[in-house]
């Protein structure tokens, strides 16, 4: 099963977020089918960049999203 969940990257103590699509069976880290979008909460305001036609693609093609990025979307969704 597909999931859009974030990874992690960026140094210690300065972390961002891309929003990947990738298998649930595979690590975070894993390899990653797509990546459609960004957040980074260091910035102030933080930084969410989302390409919601794709995330509605991968949605449609049955792709989960995580709790977390449920909560991004509808936060850049009202913003």
């Amino acid at each position: 099963m597909l999931k859009i969940r974030l990874r992690r990257m960026g140094a210690t103590n300065r972390a961002f977020y891309r929003l990947v699509v990738s298998d649930s069976r595979l690590a975070t880290r894993g390899s990653a089918v797509e990546e459609v979008g960004y957040y980074d909460p260091r910035k102030n305001p933080p930084v969410i960049q989302i390409d919601k036609d794709r995330i509605d693609y991968w949605v449609a093609q049955g792709a989960r999203l995580s709790d977390t990025v449920k909560q991004l979307v509808a936060r850049s969704a009202a913003s």
